[in-house]
């Protein structure tokens, strides 16, 4: 199959994956690029199409059913990078149900984050270092955004993401967790500090921090001790950071 023309149908249709509601409605996400297609193929994410530049196509043997012969201007057209990627795949979203995480150990919540780069990297932190599972609480970025699922490298279906909206819901599923507050001002600095199984490391965005809730819900507080002279880390260097110390 071929597809040239940047005004073909399905090249319209498959652009609209480039917004979070045709995301959600169709349950579908942008691929971009060879190693975050190859990822997910052998990962078992299900891949239902991939525009792969003429010339890159020996690269795509191994979805070559899948395939759609195209050019660069189809592919800057799909991609949301500044240059156009050797191929765009469609790939099918991994939906978990809440209680993929009631068994978890060691569980990272974020609340309200907003930012996708730090989202992406702080999902490979928490594969990194050991988490069984992200919680994104309340108003938090589409984890299938094109920009999160690069900064991820391929590692944002390596372990379950849940979305959970209100309090009443965290509060009914993780009640039995014992629930660590990352913030800014308390008596208990992190190398002083341990964890006690199944806990919930949770952490605030950027520009707001915790909310109230939140912070009135946790059973214990931490923070990352200091130079004097530097006021914060990066939400994503601070997870980092965190969960090494006590998870690893």
């Amino acid at each position: 199959m071929e597809i040239t023309s940047v005004n073909n149908e399905y090249v319209k249709e498959c652009c609209k994956l480039q917004q979070k509601k045709y995301r959600t409605q169709t349950g579908k996400f942008l691929l971009e690029g060879y190693k975050t297609i190859k990822e997910a193929f052998d990962f078992g994410i299900k891949i239902e199409k991939i525009f792969v530049d003429k010339k890159n196509i020996s690269d795509y043997y191994f979805v070559k059913n899948v395939i759609i012969e195209t050019n660069e201007s189809v592919l800057k057209k799909l991609s949301t990078t500044e240059s156009a990627p050797s191929a765009v795949g469609i790939g099918q979203q991994i939906k978990y149900d809440k209680n993929v995480l009631k068994n978890a150990k060691k569980i990272v919540l974020l609340e309200d984050i907003k930012d996708l780069g730090n989202l992406g990297t702080i999902i490979r932190s928490s594969l990194a270092f050991k988490a069984d599972g992200i919680i994104l609480y309340g108003d938090s970025v589409d984890i299938y955004n094109p920009k999160c699922v690069r900064a991820a490298v391929g590692n944002l279906w390596k372990l379950p993401i849940i979305h959970i909206n209100n309090f009443a819901e965290l509060k009914e599923n993780f009640s039995n967790f014992k629930r660590i507050a990352t913030l800014p001002r308390t008596d208990n600095m992190l190398k002083n500090f341990s964890i006690k199984e199944p806990c919930i490391v949770m952490f605030g965005s950027e520009a707001n921090g915790l909310s109230d809730e939140l912070v009135n819900f946790a059973t214990d507080t931490v923070k990352i001790e200091m130079t004097e002279n530097v006021e914060s880390l990066n939400l994503a260097s601070s997870v980092s950071v965190i969960l090494y110390t006590l998870f690893v």
